[in-house]
């Protein structure tokens, strides 16, 4: 099949982005991206301060398969442009009153974590995998991938999504197979990661148990901006395009064509099909203005439920931390209360988890010799619900986080920090457009999964695609990956026509 003289547009630089434009020059469709910001990435940014290397996010990956495909699609090998380094264990998990539980894919440690938790629930971990399984099989392998354009595809899948029980919580399913409530919570945080609340987000997200148990979990040695920078490497290496710093400001319609793009700078060209990485309510609201399906899906697309915000303290500090694993999870006092704080109540709420992510101690090359490298994440309401004034409670919220830190884990932190900031849900909204500032866009809820989620081709425009954690299958870096996949099986198949 050839795509000579077609010509190709994605707007937005995130990992989806990319894994869609690779996928295309990988095709021969001439491609190029655009992204606003002065580095490639979306969520994936990093800055460089003093030394020191802080990643945006993500920083947990996972099925390293999904990558390793792009890079295969034209007979490269991926350890060229990136290498990637185990991380054990996955997640420590840390409670108030001191206990730890490594979470792992070695069995024989796993069972021992979970057997000084409860060795009655050695049995129902078990079965909880075997469920974990099925539902990867079902929702990943089989349906990760497939855009679902009209209800009939969804009809289809509902037979097995009802036998895996979907319309239940994760962690009304979890409880079902243990009882000990810490492993409940160990065993269901996992969706706190795509933007989920473990207390609603349907069971099917299970599945990330059994990604993580093949496939392992992973690191880019320099950073996850290294992962970004190696799918670039290729993606130019292709032939493909790249403009930088260039906000895209109007997809231009005629009828129902996506016929031009428009950037800040004036720059203005016509493309075969448009693909949007962006933010979907800023896609259709902003991109789109002027046409009647941007302004009917904005409002309809308003409405809908999106997943917190994040805020996240970066900071650099003197010594080594080899007794702090890479992922921790330090969990508050309460769980079912807080979430319920950040999803329903929208309020800010004294007590808070923390996501603690250590690179240094498996990339010393994050920081300066000698010094280690941190974030500390807390979800927080999406300034739908919490509209307070981050310029203003940003620094108490930071101190606050940092303090905890301290008392569980770095005694004198204040006085070794070389260097600190933090990130808020007015600079996701700014920096990313995220509509309410929203990390993860849509929540995913089973009303707003695979159908009920937006199309990876537009149902009005016809050559108008979406890709990212706002379509199917949802966010992470398998989610988006996974997006791409399916994205870019429709384009290249109506740019063949």
């Amino acid at each position: 099949m050839t795509f000579a003289n077609k010509r190709a547009c994605v707007i937005g630089s995130g990992f989806g982005g990319l894994a869609l434009a690779i996928r295309l020059q990988s095709a021969g469709v001439q491609t190029t991206v655009v992204e606003g910001r002065d580095k490639l990435g979306g969520r994936a940014y990093h800055w460089q301060r003093e030394g020191f290397t802080f990643d945006a996010g993500p920083t947990v990956i996972t099925d390293p398969g999904c990558l390793l495909e792009l890079w295969n699609l034209s007979g490269s090998d991926m350890r060229d442009d990136v290498e990637l380094m185990k991380v054990m264990p996955f997640y420590r998990l840390n409670w108030p009153d001191g206990t730890n539980f490594d979470y792992s894919n070695d069995d024989k440690l796993l069972r021992g974590e979970i057997g000084k938790l409860d060795p009655y629930d050695i049995a129902g971990y078990e079965a909880f995998l075997d469920y974990a399984a099925a539902v990867y099989e079902e929702g990943y392998v089989k349906l990760g991938t497939v855009p679902f354009l009209d209800f009939k595809s969804m009809i289809r899948a509902a037979p097995a999504l009802m036998k895996h029980q979907a319309w239940r919580s994760v962690y009304s399913v979890v409880s079902q197979y243990v009882r000990n409530e810490k492993l409940r919570e160990a065993l269901s945080f996992h969706t706190l990661l795509v933007g989920g609340n473990p207390m609603t987000t349907s069971s099917i997200y299970a599945l990330i148990h059994k990604l993580e148990k093949d496939g392992g979990v992973w690191w880019a040695r320099g950073g996850t901006n290294r992962l970004v920078a190696g799918m670039v490497r290729l993606f130019e290496r292709l032939g493909g395009t790249v403009r930088l710093g260039d906000p895209v400001v109007h997809v231009h319609t005629i009828g129902s064509r996506a016929a031009e793009v428009q950037a800040q700078s004036g720059w203005r060209e016509a493309f075969d099909a448009v693909a949007s990485n962006a933010d979907i309510v800023h896609t259709y609201r902003d991109l789109l203005r002027g046409s009647p399906r941007g302004e009917q899906m904005g409002r309809a697309l308003a409405k809908k439920r999106f997943s917190p915000s994040l805020f996240v303290v970066h900071f650099g500090i003197e010594g080594s931390w080899p007794g702090i694993p890479h992922h921790m999870i330090l969990f508050g006092p309460r769980y079912k209360g807080l979430l319920e704080d950040i999803y329903v109540r929208g309020v800010l709420p004294q007590d808070f988890s923390i996501y603690l992510h250590h690179p240094t101690v498996t990339d010393p090359s994050m920081a300066p010799q000698g010094k280690s490298t941190f974030y500390a994440l807390v979800p927080v309401a999406h300034m739908g619900k919490l509209a307070v004034d981050w310029d203003q409670v940003g620094p108490v919220l930071e101190k606050r986080i940092l303090d905890e830190v301290g008392r569980r884990l770095i005694p004198d932190i204040h006085d070794r920090i070389v260097t600190k900031f933090h990130y808020a849900p007015s600079d996701f909204a700014h920096d990313l457009h995220a509509h309410v500032g929203s990390a993860f866009s849509l929540e995913p809820i089973l009303t707003q999964s695979a159908f009920f989620r937006g199309h990876n081709r537009d149902d009005v425009i016809g050559n108008f695609y979406l890709v990212g954690a706002g379509t199917h299958p949802g966010a992470g870096i398998p989610g988006v990956v996974g997006s791409a996949k399916a994205t870019a099986g429709l384009m290249l198949e109506d740019l063949a026509k």
